[in-house]
């Protein structure tokens, strides 16, 4: 296990980004070159919590899963990108990479679909919150589904996945007047980190969360596994059950990718002898 000092978004290049350097430490642990914090429930929740209410500065918050890793592992701009963000474990994949790396697994599995709506019970003050991504209709079902579960709360529809990337500004013209306090950013990876990373700082938002499949999921959309299936981790499985065709590829070809990538930086570390 290692400790990182996390950085602040003013070490990204983006001129939109200013706020102030930071210094506080974390553990994590490497995967494949990514600097995934290892926090319990309580820890990550306080955490965020605390960047909420920070004026004047900015966290890009992320996920690693198998298949956002070995896109990391071809792409060296989304490696960049990562590593300017609070990357947390999601998955069992990322658990396994632990054992074989580090002989044990990540504290806690910090998925956004279970932590964006936990986070949101936990955080008592009220909040603005942005939501950014997906097909119109399932925006709008996921926006009124979440002001529903936590009614302090003010959800904002910010714009669909389908916005004009060539009038970006549009959008963020949109966040600006809305005076966010959290953004969550559904466009798939790796398109919603590079453009958060891209287009976002404290002129905007104070946390930006890259949320992937979260508005399917509340909205209904998409229906989440049975609790018996996640408690066994298997909630990959439930979902190329259900999308075969969207899913194969990512499941069955990219866990052993994973693993090769996992079991070749293990023998890349290994001592010699």
């Amino acid at each position: 296990m290692k400790s990182i000092t996390l950085h602040d978004a003013a070490s990204a290049p983006s001129e939109r980004r200013s706020a102030a350097h930071d210094t506080r430490v974390i553990s994590s642990l490497a995967i494949l070159g990514a600097q995934v914090a290892n926090l319990d429930w309580s820890s990550a929740l306080a955490l965020i919590e605390e960047r909420l209410g920070e004026d004047q500065s900015f966290t890009h918050i992320a996920f690693l899963n198998a298949n956002n890793a070995n896109i990391m592992v071809s792409d060296e701009g989304y490696r960049r990108v990562l590593g300017r963000s609070l990357v947390l474990p999601d998955g069992i994949g990322v658990d396994i990479a632990a054992r074989i790396l580090y002989g044990d697994r990540f504290l806690a599995n910090l998925n956004g679909t279970d932590l964006v709506p936990t986070l949101l019970t936990y955080v008592e003050r009220p909040l603005r919150v942005g939501l950014l991504g997906a097909k119109p209709e399932v925006l709008e079902k996921a926006t009124a589904n979440l002001q529903q579960h936590a009614p302090w709360h003010q959800f904002i529809c910010i714009s669909d996945g389908y916005f004009d990337p060539a009038q970006p500004e549009v959008v963020i013209d949109r966040l600006a007047a809305s005076n966010l306090d959290l953004l969550l950013v559904a466009m798939g990876t790796p398109l919603q980190e590079s453009w958060i990373d891209r287009s976002l700082g404290s002129g905007e938002v104070r946390v930006a969360m890259s949320v992937g499949a979260l508005f399917d999921f509340v909205s209904g959309d998409i229906p989440r596994a049975p609790s018996w299936v996640r408690a066994l981790r298997l909630e990959w499985l439930y979902r190329l059950w259900l999308e075969p065709s969207r899913l194969w590829r990512r499941y069955i070809l990219g866990i052993p990718v994973f693993l090769f990538h996992v079991l070749s930086e293990k023998r890349r570390e290994a001592p010699v002898r």
